[in-house]
């Protein structure tokens, strides 16, 4: 298998996720395995939409287009297909021909086969797949764990925040990265909470 450069260029992320993402951004020709997690998405969407890259969110009917553009994502460059059908992975791999970022929560299992085609597909065409789950030939996964919500009282108040932890195990890295963020805070953005490091850390279950 053709192996990726490690100077390849990347698409960028939001200053928050930067430290923890080899290379400080999305590597282009490279997939993504990520929590099931619609504000992580959105996250890992907005700085390259709001660059001028187009992306394309595949198989997702949750998907919330209000929600994403609090958190940065230029609308005006995203393209939805909700159901795709069984045939979400051609659909994924036709989408990928000609956006920069693909996101896609597989319906179904993909062969080894499909997985290395699809790899070579987004070495060719210098895309970047965001995979809600498991996905061979990964470049890194991407997680989130221990949320803590703010804003509630005692039996009173509003739900105003989330902080979480976000972890990124690379390839690339010997040990996960992770930082502690608020994702999202009171006016909807991402804010890191304190400096990223590297550690042995094991991310949990995701959250959504």
């Amino acid at each position: 298998m053709q192996g990726r450069r490690l100077d390849a260029p990347v698409l960028p992320v939001l200053p928050a996720l930067a430290p923890l993402l080899p290379g400080g951004g999305l590597r282009t020709g490279s997939a993504y395995s990520i929590a099931p997690s619609a504000s992580l998405l959105f996250a890992l969407l907005a700085a390259a939409s709001q660059a001028g890259s187009w992306c394309g969110v595949v198989g997702i009917p949750q998907f919330g287009a209000e929600a994403a553009e609090r958190l940065g994502v230029d609308l005006s460059r995203l393209v939805l297909i909700p159901e795709p059908g069984p045939r979400w992975l051609a659909v994924t791999a036709t989408i990928a021909e000609v956006l920069p970022v693909v996101a896609v929560r597989p319906s179904g299992r993909a062969t080894d086969g499909d997985v290395s085609r699809l790899a070579a597909r987004l070495r060719d065409r210098g895309s970047v797949l965001l995979v809600q789950g498991p996905w061979a030939q990964a470049e890194a996964s991407i997680g989130v764990a221990d949320p803590d919500w703010t804003g509630l009282g005692d039996g009173h108040g509003y739900l105003a925040g989330r902080e979480l932890t976000v972890t990124v195990t690379s390839r690339r890295t010997p040990v996960p990265r992770r930082g502690r963020v608020l994702l999202p805070a009171v006016d909807g953005a991402l804010v890191p909470m304190r400096t990223p490091a590297a550690t042995a850390y094991v991310p949990l279950e995701a959250v959504g």
